[in-house]
């Protein structure tokens, strides 16, 4: 560890328990590159030195977040990319790349160094591309703080440390993949119509209200009302609103006596023995089933 007031770099063991746990740390820190200066620093590990015009190859990702200065990046996948303040890069292992700060310019990074099956299922799972490797999340307070807080825990290395790692590492994942999703919806009008269209589904829960309703009370085509509704929420409007109504049923098996036919009823299923068969579909048990283990029968 090497801790100044421009520079706190750490390096980490990894014991077969850290990497059972799925998330693993191998390196994380800070450091100011100054305009003019080499980079690498000549202290960087030689596991982990590079040069610029050459590029290196790792066998872990790296989350590198560049706060102040700029740049360039560029992977096997991914062409030349201008980098400013406020991007993220997230490196893959086995993935040839380079990166530099402009000669005149310098600049801040933050990085995290990490591995583990966790990352291989959410990368198998396409929430992260080689294809996409760059994100413009612009500075955020919470991602620096993440940050910090992942140093200070390196610098003392207590008991289970790589575990808090871990969460952090997780965090920080959660905020990129977030911040990606919300930046791809930067007209505040589409939004409003998404959110005036999920109220009036919960707050007409047990109404005949169809999607091609709300579509046209909100004076929107349906087919592009279902595509944008669906890339923000995850869901198409029609599934939407059986989200809802199953958390609404859950709620009154819970908190009511009313018997499963009348919650049915009550929230527009087409018929008692389909909401059955929709409850237990999604929750492994029949509402009957379901209200006898909440109330610990």
């Amino acid at each position: 560890m090497k801790n100044k007031r421009n520079q706190n770099v750490n390096y980490l063991t990894v014991n077969e328990t850290d990497e059972l746990w799925g998330l693993y740390t191998t390196t994380i820190g800070f450091q100011v590159i100054s305009p003019n200066s080499d980079y690498p620093p000549k202290s960087h590990p030689s596991a982990y030195w590079f040069s610029p015009n050459t590029g290196r190859v790792l066998q872990e990702y790296i989350l590198l977040y560049i706060t102040e200065g700029e740049g360039s990046f560029e992977s096997a996948s991914c062409k030349l990319t201008k980098v400013v303040a406020g991007t993220i890069l997230l490196l893959f292992p086995g993935e040839w790349h380079t990166y530099r700060p402009l000669k005149g310019k310098g600049w801040n990074e933050y990085w995290v160094g990490f591995n583990g099956s966790y990352m291989k299922q959410l990368t198998d799972n396409l929430f992260f591309s080689r294809k996409s490797p760059v994100y413009n999340v612009g500075f955020n307070e919470q991602i620096v703080a993440l940050f910090n807080q992942g140093i200070e825990t390196a610098n003392y290395q207590k008991m289970a440390y790589q575990q808090v790692l871990s969460g952090i590492t997780s965090l920080l994942l959660g905020f990129i993949f977030y911040a990606e999703k919300n930046n791809s919806f930067r007209d505040k009008a589409i939004i409003a119509q998404i959110d005036k269209a999920r109220m009036m589904m919960r707050e007409k829960t047990g109404d005949d209200v169809t999607p091609e309703s709300i579509a046209k009370t909100l004076n929107i085509g349906y087919s592009w009302f279902r595509r944008v509704f669906k890339q923000y929420t995850g869901f198409s409007p029609a599934q939407y609103q059986l989200e809802i109504k199953l958390q609404k049923s859950k709620e009154l098996l819970a908190s009511t006596i009313l018997p499963v036919k009348e919650i049915a009823f009550h929230l527009n299923f087409e018929s008692a023995s389909y909401f059955v068969t929709f409850f237990k579909s999604k929750t492994g048990l029949s509402p009957g089933e379901y209200r006898d283990k909440i109330k610990g029968k």
